[in-house]
């Protein structure tokens, strides 16, 4: 086989398996170590890859978090099944935590007319809640986000500290290994704090989340208690929830359970 047609095996492996390693290459394509190092360079050169130890990753791809008003345009199907579902876990006389994501607006949107308690950051939570009977609505006061519409800050996680609810709900950029992440730091000073005063963190993330990370990190996947997804991760990555027993819940899949 030729290295051009090694090349093109390589990138199809990684787009289907996020990563390869020499061995895996040796055994793929018959070849020595020296000759899979050599094929991984010249990738490397392209711009391709991204070399490890031992192997290869696929560049990540850099995105532009769009701004809470187009994202709000591009709510998808899925993430309104997410919402919906979610929607179902919340009873009267809860009290709750919503983030500032727009898959947990999904939530917000279904949530019917009940006595609740709502505790958010996010203006347009508030919003949508204000019109719906029974809600009561603890907006945290701070520091303006303009561009996302959100209130972070000192004085928002003092806030939080006041408070002890039965879920969290919270929306991710990116959950791996690595834990959850998220691209504006401050959104994830406020989104850590929540989590620490829920007995429930339910993460809403369509499968697109799954193997992501973003730029800052501000919960494990150990603080998690139920992800709500669209579409089941790998099994490599279904397996580290089971190991840190978090449940999970696939909405298109009619009649899943959870599953710890």
């Amino acid at each position: 086989m030729y290295q051009e047609e090694r090349l093109i095996g390589i990138l199809q492996f990684l787009k289907e398996n996020r990563r390869i390693s020499i061995d895996q290459m040796c055994e793929m394509f018959d070849i020595s170590r020296d000759t899979a190092r050599r094929d991984l360079v010249k990738l490397e050169e392209r711009k391709a890859i991204v070399r490890t130890r031992g192997g290869a990753i696929l560049p990540r791809a850099h995105t532009t978090i769009q701004n809470y008003s187009h994202r709000l345009k591009t709510v998808s199907f899925e993430k309104q099944q997410i919402g919906s579902k979610a929607a179902s876990f919340i009873r009267p006389g809860e009290k709750i935590i919503l983030d500032t994501s727009t898959t947990v607006q999904a939530c917000a949107n279904q949530i019917r007319p009940m006595d609740i308690t709502v505790i958010t950051n996010s203006i347009h939570q508030a919003e949508i809640l204000s019109n719906v009977e029974n809600v009561s609505i603890q907006l945290l006061g701070g520091f303006l986000q303009k561009e996302h519409q959100f209130l972070y800050g000192a004085s928002v996680i003092e806030r939080l500290k006041s408070y002890h609810v039965d879920q969290a709900f919270i929306g991710v950029v990116g959950i791996s290994a690595s834990g959850l992440s998220i691209a504006h730091e401050e959104d994830g000073m406020v989104k850590r704090n929540m989590i620490k005063q829920a007995e429930q963190v339910i993460v809403l993330a369509d499968h697109t989340k799954f193997g992501v990370t973003e730029f800052f990190t501000f919960a494990e996947l150990e603080d998690v208690d139920v992800i709500i997804t669209d579409q089941l991760p790998d099994e490599e990555f279904q397996q580290k929830l089971q190991d840190h027993h978090v449940d999970l819940i696939v909405t298109e899949e009619e009649g899943s359970d959870l599953w710890t």
